[in-house]
């Protein structure tokens, strides 16, 4: 046998736990929320809108602590 040294593998992280995706969908959810904003024709997306855009600003703030 030889006395080689073996470097340990890094696993990566569950997709749910991964900095860059997670941003992506805080985007995404903030944007989804300006839309339901903006948009004149359902009251229903309107109502919605301001919840929308907090559960996307909190989630990217959570997210942006995540490590690399």
């Amino acid at each position: 046998m030889s006395d080689q040294s073996v470097a340990p593998t890094r696993r990566r992280r569950p997709f749910l736990l991964r900095r860059g995706p997670m941003e992506n969908i805080a985007t995404t959810v903030i944007g989804l929320g300006f839309l339901m904003l903006f948009q004149p024709f359902v009251l229903e997306l309107y109502t919605y809108s301001f919840v929308t855009l907090l559960a996307g600003t909190l989630m990217f703030m959570i997210v942006s602590k995540f490590p690399e």
